[in-house]
Order: C-alpha cells, then sequence, then structure tokens
C-alpha cells in the first residue's frame, strides 16, 4: 500500500486559465502530466476563448 500524503505535500501546479494554484488529486495521478486546468470551468472557458 502507498504511504499516505500530507495535503501540504502535494504536488501543486497553476491553472492557465484563472491563474489560482491548485493540488494534485488522485484521478489525475497517471496524467498529471498534462493537466493544464483548475476544473471543467476553467477548461470550457479557455475553449471557448479560443473559438
Amino acid at each position: 500500500m502507498a504511504k499516505m500524503r500530507k495535503k501540504g505535500d502535494l504536488p501543486e501546479k497553476v491553472c492557465i486559465t484563472c491563474g489560482r494554484p491548485f493540488q494534485w488529486r488522485k484521478k489525475w495521478e497517471k496524467v498529471w502530466d498534462d493537466v493544464k486546468y483548475c476544473s471543467d470551468r476553467c477548461r470550457a472557458e479557455r475553449s471557448s476563448v479560443k473559438d
């Protein structure tokens, strides 16, 4: 079993849409390098700006 981490020890990135920092989530474990947005809302907002 994997060792538990404290919330403060999790990796962090900055959302390219809103500029807010967000932390690693279990569901992003395999794709963390590809994650750019903190939420679906930011991802949708960014894609609507490009169009």
